[in-house]
């Protein structure tokens, strides 16, 4: 497996607080860049990054290509993914995605990975005017445009359903070609399936367990082989899954650090994506980590439907677990401890995903309340103890299990898997 960071950048309110400290946005974005600075020397693979806007508490992340900027001149290595730009052209017009994107290969000396997305807030869809009902077919649409744009010179322009725009040369072009290798988010296994026929690798959202992994890993390279009609110029075949993350000296100590991170992490994820609270979202005047916190103390410890991280056994998980996808994937980001513990704990749970295949390991470290040299120190002792031994085994053993899943495809491939 290769290895990654996840931002959303969070920031819970102080306890009863209406607002932030005023160093607090500032404090949180720099940290951010120590940390990846740090992932990036150690030999980790990816950093993705997400786009939101709107999300208070949950994502302060709502300018990822600055971010991204930024890391392309403290770091050398690790590859800057957009995990993701929001596509539909309500949130972002797709000449404007294609120009950053290009702009940031060429800053990073191609180092993108193109992420895309749809978001399912409706905090961020009712910001925008964007249709819920047809944003699928948007981010379809402005995606294959957006990898036109960096391939055509010029671009011979475009008569949609959901934007239209004359020939232009849009400019500058990506160093990487034909375009930075293709993700998308998904949540459900229906979305894999969708990024196989695509061509696109797939940003698992769902926490997915290492045998359920297994079973897409084996459906979605059959698609790939056999019913790939690719989004953009190129396929960019491959799976990756989210898990949270800490390591400490003692599991014990790994789950106390953790503290409320996973825990907050899946309440205000649901919060503003399936609204669990009940009540509406008032904007800059609720305080979203008091209502977390004034959940019953089983809802937060272990027992209930949202928890913080500790550790417990896929058996005991899968047995309280929801029926629903998306809430299930709730449970599962506040509760898994696949990456919580020493790092001997860490590299035995995460070897079951090793062998059902996975490529890559995307590890949510800063979430919740979690203390910046707490995930300094997580990622150090990963990057010592663990990553190294993993990485070997992608080259030796992984890259050519890769290739005999590609035998016979007769397409263009760029990715960095």
């Amino acid at each position: 497996m290769k290895f990654g960071l996840f931002y959303e950048l969070q920031l819970p309110k102080a306890p009863g607080a209406a607002t932030w400290d005023p160093d607090a946005e500032r404090r949180i974005y720099h940290e951010m860049l120590e940390q990846v600075e740090l992932a990036d020397k150690l030999g980790f693979d990816y950093v993705f990054e997400v786009e939101h806007h709107f999300l208070e508490e949950y994502s302060h992340s709502s300018a990822p290509e600055l971010v991204m900027a930024a890391l392309s001149q403290r770091t050398r290595n690790i590859r800057l993914g957009h995990g993701i730009v929001l596509t539909p052209p309500g949130y972002n017009h797709p000449v404007r995605v294609a120009e950053r994107l290009a702009a940031l290969d060429i800053l990073s000396g191609g180092r993108v990975e193109f992420g895309s997305g749809e978001s399912s807030s409706d905090m961020e869809l009712g910001g925008f005017g964007v249709d819920r009902s047809r944003k699928k077919a948007m981010w379809e649409e402005a995606t294959r445009e957006v990898c036109t744009m960096m391939t055509q010179e010029p671009y011979q322009g475009f008569e949609g359903e959901f934007f239209s725009m004359p020939a232009r040369n849009v400019v500058p072009k990506p160093l990487q070609k034909p375009h930075p290798p293709l993700w998308v988010a998904a949540s459900r296994r229906e979305t894999t399936m969708v990024a196989a026929r695509l061509g696109m690798a797939s940003l698992g959202f769902g926490f997915e367990t290492p045998e359920e992994l297994g079973d897409r890993s084996e459906e979605y390279w059959r698609l790939v082989r056999e019913e790939c009609f690719p989004i953009g110029h190129a396929i960019n075949p491959g799976l990756a899954v989210l898990s949270t993350f800490m390591a400490a000296e003692t599991d014990e100590e790994a789950v106390r650090r953790s503290a409320n991170g996973p825990g907050f992490f899946a309440y205000s994820l649901g919060y503003y994506y399936s609204p669990l609270t009940g009540g509406s979202h008032q904007p800059g005047a609720t305080n979203i980590y008091d209502r977390f916190n004034a959940l019953p103390s089983e809802q937060r410890d272990g027992r209930g439907p949202l928890v913080a991280a500790r550790l417990m056994s896929r058996d005991q998980i899968a047995a309280e677990e929801p029926d629903d996808e998306v809430q299930r994937a709730l449970f599962r980001a506040a509760r898994s401890g696949q990456a919580i513990g020493t790092t001997d704990t860490i590299r035995r749970n995460i070897k079951a995903y090793e062998d059902h295949h996975l490529d890559v390991l995307v590890l949510v470290a800063q979430c919740g309340d979690r203390k910046h040299e707490h995930i300094m120190e997580s990622i150090e002792r990963f990057g010592t103890e663990v990553l190294p031994e993993f990485k070997e085994r992608h080259e030796s053993e992984h890259r050519p299990w890769r290739e005999k899943q590609l035998s016979g495809v007769d397409l263009a491939i760029n990715s960095s898997i």
